[in-house]
């Protein structure tokens, strides 16, 4: 009769335990997708052929580049209206599989950028040259938001 007893509350046990479990399974309705650094630039008055120009060479054959050697996966230019003097008006957005690979590549894309532009002191002058006809309001990590269960 202990025994019974024993096993019965085992039993039990058990099936709370395994109720739990699969309660705590519970499909999420959304899943990870790529990663984007999404970086907010504000033209100055009268600059923006200036910074259209810098955008549709150098910056695309940067991006051109990185893509080509599997870094990032895309790229996006989206404009807008300001709606103040000191608002973004122009939003470049870099798209990366996942944060581990945009870690992981850092070094890579260092080295091609080097190669590209020459040493600190070049892509120090661009970055120079560039603050003269846009100011970079801000940048932020993103992560998409895919609406679908993982699969």
């Amino acid at each position: 009769m202990q025994m019974q007893r024993i096993l019965g509350m085992c039993l039990v046990v058990s099936l709370l335990l395994l109720g739990a479990s699969v309660y705590a399974q519970v499909t999420r309705p959304t899943h990870d997708g790529t990663v984007w650094t999404l970086s907010f630039i504000h033209v100055k008055p009268g600059m923006s052929p200036a910074y259209e120009k810098y955008l549709a060479n150098d910056w695309k054959k940067m991006e051109d580049t990185l893509k080509a050697a599997g870094v990032t996966l895309s790229y996006k230019v989206i404009t807008t209206e300001a709606h103040s003097p000191t608002d973004w008006d122009l939003m470049l957005m870099v798209e990366y599989k996942d944060l581990a690979s945009l870690e992981a590549n850092q070094d890579k894309a260092d080295a091609l950028l080097q190669k590209m532009f020459g040493g600190d002191e070049k892509v120090m002058q661009g970055y120079k040259d560039r603050s003269e006809i846009r100011e970079v309001i801000g940048t932020r990590v993103a992560r998409e938001m895919i609406l679908e269960p993982k699969k």
